[in-house]
């Protein structure tokens, strides 16, 4: 199965290119953040055309009256040959942030979490998120805020020094280090870290004022349970460069794990 989460920036103008350099890669299941109303269904036609016709939304059915409505104009999509319904949903905040289908026979959940701007739905989210019980889970996490060599993981609850900032303090630092690096700890698989461990910054966002790919973080990712092999994990950076959407896409291959025969 090829996964491929994307946070695509709304770049409406851009749709045609962002679709056809998805299918480019031939996914299995495609997971989109920032959708809004107007470009679900512009990326359900798209989808289509490239053998993803199943398509779900986390903003159909959604209160329109949502607040605050700025911070919540846009949601995620799921989409695949084909889509079977998943048990509840992640208990998130802004249910919107969030959505759970089965394809192929595993779940997968696409989240977008909130960034510190939004306050502590951040933190509610990312507890919802770590309470969950996806096989897949993938997404703008929108954590960490620095990964060091040895795999030591520095959240956005410290400022530029590692120090702990008062505002934000421990119940803020445990929720980001619990989802990453901290699902690894539930038995789930960080896809990138799996093949290329931590010698490589590699961030899926970078800021604009800067040249290559050092300045930014890495705030997209995958996570796959431990009965999910991890065969290869890539960012397309190339796609960002290209201005496609402020992010880079990540794909990722996985393959369910042979089951071992019961010992007589």
């Amino acid at each position: 199965m090829r996964v491929i989460t994307w946070n695509f920036n709304r770049r409406v103008s851009r749709l045609a290119e962002q679709a056809f350099a998805l299918a480019a890669r031939e996914p299995d299941v495609v997971a989109l953040q920032e959708v809004t109303p107007r470009t679900a269904a512009l990326w359900a036609a798209a989808l289509a055309t490239i053998g993803l016709p199943a398509v779900r939304c986390s903003l159909d059915g959604a209160d329109p009256a949502r607040e605050p409505a700025r911070r919540r104009a846009t949601g995620v999509l799921l989409a695949a040959g084909a889509l079977a319904d998943a048990p509840e949903a992640l208990p998130v905040p802004w249910p919107e942030t969030a959505l759970a289908a089965t394809a192929g026979g595993v779940r997968v959940d696409a989240v977008h979490v909130p960034n510190a701007a939004n306050g502590w739905v951040k933190v509610e989210t990312l507890e919802a998120v770590r309470a969950g019980g996806p096989r897949v889970l993938c997404g703008d996490l929108n954590v960490p805020r620095r990964e060091h060599p040895d795999g030591t993981v520095v959240s956005f609850a410290r400022d530029s020094r590692e120090r702990l900032r008062p505002e934000r303090g421990e119940r803020w630092d445990a929720a980001e280090l619990g989802v990453v690096p901290g699902l690894r700890d539930l038995g789930y698989r960080d896809a990138f870290r799996t093949v290329h461990g931590y010698a490589r910054r590699e961030p899926s966002w970078t800021f604009r004022r800067m040249a290559g790919h050092d300045g930014g973080w890495r705030l997209d990712h995958l996570f796959a349970s431990d009965d999910l092999e991890v065969l290869g994990a890539r960012y397309h950076h190339e796609w960002r460069d290209e201005d496609l959407s402020d992010h880079a896409a990540l794909e990722v291959d996985l393959r369910a794990r042979a089951r071992r025969p019961a010992s007589a």
